[in-house]
């Protein structure tokens, strides 16, 4: 049955993103057009995580949202987030690495929704940064960034890099923390997704000018690292926390 339910959500994942695309690329003439017809495809998405998989979520902290552009600093362990803090924040672009627009329909969608990409670990990435990222906020949109840098196992932590701080601190913009576990239902590189239920915890607003980069990266670790311990150890694919 969990075969079956997760073969169901590729197929629809699949049909869903190569018939939408025409219509991204119509939106791309009309501002704001190709992002909202990529947030109905993530509509899509989670309605089908929901109703076919069976996968949820629980969100806990959202009067800590800001009303006004901040940068998202989120626990990165599946896919799965990449999707739903589209539905808990409001209008959002991410960090990525730029080998992902190379990917036929998702890649090439991600770079018409203006994605920020990056080189990653080149001498470049910090100037790709600053110059998409304060385009990217003159526009009004929020900037999600996962200061791992990467997807890391549940139960386990990854080294907090400074570019979330730096941009904090460049485009003045807060930082909003957000811990959650959804690599314990969505494991990495995995093609089943397991039913049940995502734990998300948004926290405090940690403002750009309460500190040096240094000082606000370590508390935006601190406050997730903190929640994670509360959360992990309750999905079907969790791991022991070290």
């Amino acid at each position: 049955m969990l075969l079956a339910r997760n073969l169901l959500y590729w197929l629809i994942l699949v049909v869903s993103l190569v018939a939408m695309f025409p219509f991204l690329l119509l939106g791309a003439l009309i501002p704001n057009g190709a992002f909202w017809v990529g947030q109905q495809w993530v509509k899509v998405l989670m309605w089908s995580l929901k109703n076919v998989v069976g996968l949820k979520y629980r969100l806990v902290g959202a009067e800590n949202i800001p009303d006004r552009p901040s940068i998202i600093c989120a626990k990165h362990q599946s896919g799965w987030e990449t999707l739903a803090l589209q539905e808990i924040f409001p209008h959002q672009v991410f960090v990525a690495k730029r080998e992902l627009f190379k990917i036929p329909f998702f890649g090439w969608g991600l770079k018409i929704v203006k994605t920020i990409g990056i080189e990653r670990g080149s001498a470049q990435a910090s100037a790709q940064l600053a110059k998409q990222g304060k385009e990217r906020r003159d526009e009004g949109y929020w900037i999600t960034i996962f200061p791992e840098g990467t997807r890391v196992a549940p139960g386990s932590k990854g080294r907090y890099k400074s570019g979330a701080a730096r941009m904090a601190k460049l485009f003045e913009m807060d930082m909003v923390p957000v811990a959650l576990n959804s690599g314990e239902f969505w494991p990495k590189n995995s093609f089943l997704k397991y039913p049940g239920t995502v734990d998300v915890i948004v926290g405090p607003v940690i403002r750009y000018d309460s500190g040096s980069e240094t000082e606000l990266i370590r508390r935006c670790e601190e406050w997730i690292e903190e929640r994670q311990l509360e959360i992990n150890g309750k999905g079907p694919m969790a791991r022991p926390t070290p």
